[in-house]
């Protein structure tokens, strides 16, 4: 009977194995095992399924079987289980170095790409293994938890199998990296990360996604992960709430805080005299950003502190006569409001400016 197409030359030694085992009812010696590991290493290494290989077993065997009587016939059987198991044995461990190796490849390849590393027309040629193409612009979108996740977690696998139902075969490269989930996906596919976005958030029970802005080439990839890093950690120190963050929104926080030490002055000079107060100054920092935060209406931002209308207009009225800056005037608004917007950046009055 003839073999499957592509599997003869993995049987090599297999029916004199069967024939020399059937003959005097013995098992399988440890050589002939090995022999039989290392062709199904081969046969994997070639590209070979093994039902394939196992169908060609079976059908060199029953070849063998027409050639034996009696007591020799009825030791195949049990020659053959361990002629395939050892055979199955070592098609599957040398799978499991292949994907081993493919893991270690597709790591090392994130890795480079998120830090800009490695020449570019290598980074390129090597993306296109991964389904991505560098020429073109791509945003990324980093999603971070209550914990940390990696490659196979369930939650990395229930996302990567929405967004291969949803998009089938567009370019979407789905890692981890430090624990957060990464998308990278064209920049003109923004439905790609919002859905991304959305399955992230719920997979993560009430994680945040920050977005970065599209740009173009190996190096644009990196800005829009930092992009999208630096609107997480904004969003920690801004207490900002919202469960999707788009860098484009929080470009005006960078501005402000690109002069340092300008920004530093700031909030020295307009919020320093606050530390004079009873309990130092976050309570009347924490007062001034929730005013601001609920454009200016005094009562909710009462209730947002929990506070009595009165305490609220004792603190306004105490900000104003240490600061001398009147929440309530528009010119000295904005100037207190960006020195609060600074002082959160900067941690202040916790770090020392």
């Amino acid at each position: 009977m003839a073999e499957p197409d592509g599997a003869e030359k993995y049987l090599e030694g297999y029916a004199h194995i069967l024939t020399s085992a059937c003959a005097t009812g013995r098992r399988l010696n440890r050589d002939e095992l090995a022999a039989l590991r290392a062709q199904g290493e081969r046969a994997a290494e070639a590209g070979l399924g093994l039902r394939l290989l196992v169908r060609a077993h079976l059908s060199a065997a029953q070849d063998v079987r027409a050639s034996l009587r009696g007591a020799s016939a009825d030791h195949l059987l049990a020659a053959v289980e361990q002629a395939v198991d050892a055979f199955a044995e070592g098609h599957e461990r040398a799978q499991r170095l292949a994907i081993r190796q493919q893991e270690a490849a597709r790591r090392e390849f994130i890795d480079d790409l998120l830090h800009g590393r490695s020449d570019a027309g290598r980074l390129a040629e090597r993306a296109e293994r991964f389904g991505l193409l560098l020429s073109h612009a791509h945003a990324v979108a980093v999603a971070q938890g209550t914990e940390p996740y990696e490659d196979g977690y369930s939650v990395t696998r229930g996302i990567e199998a929405s967004l291969a139902a949803r998009f089938g075969n567009r370019r979407i490269l789905l890692t981890t990296k430090n624990g957060r989930l990464i998308c990278i996906a064209p920049g003109d596919e923004a439905e790609v990360l919002a859905f991304f976005a959305k399955q992230a958030y719920a997979a993560t029970d009430g994680g945040r996604v920050a977005i970065g802005r599209p740009h173009p080439g190996v190096g644009g990839v990196v800005h829009s992960y930092e992009e999208a890093l630096n609107a997480l950690d904004l969003a920690a120190r801004m207490h900002l709430k919202d469960p999707v963050l788009h860098a484009a929104d929080l470009l005006v926080y960078p501005v402000l805080t690109r002069d340092r030490q300008a920004m530093a002055d700031l909030v020295r000079s307009v919020l320093g005299p606050l530390q004079q107060a009873r309990g130092g100054a976050q309570p009347l920092i924490d007062t001034l950003n929730a005013y601001f935060h609920t454009g200016c209406v005094a009562a909710e931002a009462a209730r947002q502190l929990s506070l009595s209308a009165r305490a609220m207009t004792y603190r306004l009225e105490r900000i104003h006569q240490l600061t001398g800056a009147d929440p309530g005037d528009p010119v000295d608004r904005y100037t207190l409001q960006t020195a609060v917007v600074g002082a959160r950046l900067l941690d202040w009055p916790d770090e020392t400016l």
